[in-house]
């Protein structure tokens, strides 16, 4: 990061005839993101807010203001529609956040492939894509709300890894083209072996654009909701029917009780107090599969909204929207005391984990799974409900899982490395050292770049020099 003092009247005045805010009330709200699910995080960055808010509406205006904050040393933190869940797109070091809502164009649909702007609503593409019999492979559970662009630079999986894996995963990104921070922005296509240097980066090295992304058949997908008396009972269903090739599902999640009952509140009807369930989108055509899969192994199904009247489906939000870190969410609006963590369970032992990470927490950590394709194999991730007493305990929770042999990542960290596997990408800071020479995009949250003698096995966090 430059230590050279911004010039935000400079940069004004050279992005006079844009869209530019500077109320602070207005620029406060456009700084934030969901990082109040952790109340390590909202502790530390209640406070952070940009300078300015500049909604470009084209990629010439936005090379426009890359071009003047260069220019003036002033730093640019882009956003999507801010549903990232910590810190991601927060402006650390003030600045102007770039914000990409009115950027957002869907410019070319074909058979296996969409075009658009960056700043595209997911929602608002599988709506276009449906109209050719496509859709997504890919969304997060913000599927309503958050753009494309920040998914592939913030998001990492979610709907329909259970069938495709993560978005790291080889043909899940076909191309985006990304826009350097330099005198002279470059404009650069980046596609196959050059598109980990920029996915899930934060946009710390590069504002991604536009985005071409793989489509897949489209289907009315049926919500189906599962219950056991046991959690780990539910676990041990849905990694057997993760397994079934031939029942096409989009959503396979298994959450604990009495989170369902607790939280789930329009659904609290079909689900009893006491009752894990397992939550999923089956295509239609495998119904018949799945239910003879439930009856073998005498699982009640609970809801199918294939056979619900128009009247029990009204005001019922689909079951993607209980699932990932809706089920976080729906638990805040409940019990606003409450976080969660994110945790690898991993194959081919994965079950064995889950029970003995069960049995230690009991409720204080209720389990929740997503089960996903991760290298190729059914595995689950846990993002699991924590009734938050203290952060020292909270820390112990994560070691103790950790020692369990279930990684963790660490969604009460703002950095790069420590909400990931604690380590250097050498690919994304080697970019980053190219296009991002001033260290002016999203700075302080890539640690490599700011300290690259951090010591990860430490117990402390890393702190950006704004917020120490």
């Amino acid at each position: 990061m430059t230590a050279t003092q911004p010039d935000l009247k400079s940069v004004l005045e050279a992005l006079d005839g844009l869209a530019i805010e500077d109320n602070p009330a207005i620029v406060k709200q456009k700084s934030r993101d969901f990082f109040w699910y952790s109340p390590v995080l909202k502790k530390q960055l209640e406070q952070v807010t940009g300078d300015l808010v500049v909604t470009p509406t084209s990629e010439e205006e936005i090379i426009r203001v890359l071009k003047a904050c260069y220019a003036h040393d002033v730093p640019v933190t882009v956003r999507g529609a801010g549903t990232g869940n910590y810190g991601q797109a927060m402006p650390l070091a003030g600045g102007v956040v770039l914000n990409l809502a009115e950027f957002n164009k869907i410019k070319e649909i074909s058979p296996g492939r969409v075009v658009c702007d960056s700043g595209a609503l997911i929602s608002a593409i599988d709506d276009e894509a449906r109209k050719t019999g496509q859709e997504l492979r890919l969304h997060p559970s913000t599927y309503r709300t958050a753009t494309i662009g920040g998914f592939i630079a913030g998001g990492s999986g979610g709907i329909g890894s259970i069938r495709w894996g993560g978005l790291r995963d080889l043909g899940n990104v076909i191309r985006v083209r990304v826009i350097t921070m330099e005198e002279e922005p470059r404009v650069l296509d980046m596609s196959g072996a050059d598109l980990p240097k920029v996915i899930h980066a934060y946009g710390t090295n590069g504002v991604i654009t536009e985005v071409e992304m793989p489509l897949t058949a489209a289907y009315d997908w049926v919500d189906v909701i599962v219950g056991f008396d046991d959690f780990v009972e539910g676990a041990r269903f849905a990694d057997a029917l993760g397994q079934q090739d031939g029942i096409l599902l989009k959503e396979l999640g298994v959450i604990s009780a009495p989170i369902p009952h607790d939280y789930f509140l329009r659904y609290r009807s079909y689900i009893k107090p006491d009752q894990s369930v397992c939550v999923m989108m089956v295509a239609p055509f495998a119904m018949p599969a799945l239910t003879a899969f439930a009856e073998h192994r005498k699982a009640p199904i609970l809801f199918r909204s294939d056979t619900a009247t128009p009247e029990e489906r009204k005001g019922l939000p689909p079951v993607f929207e209980l699932s990932w870190n809706h089920t976080t969410l729906r638990g805040l609006r409940v019990d606003n005391t409450i976080t969660y963590l994110q945790v690898l369970y991993p194959y081919p032992d994965q079950m064995a984990k889950v029970e003995t990470i069960a049995k230690l927490f009991g409720d204080e950590v209720p389990g929740h799974l997503e089960f996903v394709r991760f290298d190729g194999n059914v595995t689950c991730f846990g993002l699991p409900v924590v009734r938050y007493s203290t952060e020292e305990r909270l820390e112990e929770i994560m070691r103790l899982h950790e020692e369990a042999g279930c990684p963790i990542f660490n969604p009460h960290r703002y950095t790069l490395e420590e909400g990931g596997m604690k380590q250097t990408d050498e690919t994304q800071l080697a970019f980053k050292r190219e296009a991002d020479p001033k260290g002016l995009l999203n700075p302080g949250k890539m640690i490599a770049w700011d300290d690259p003698d951090f010591d990860f096995t430490a117990d402390g966090p890393f702190l950006f020099h704004a917020l120490r």
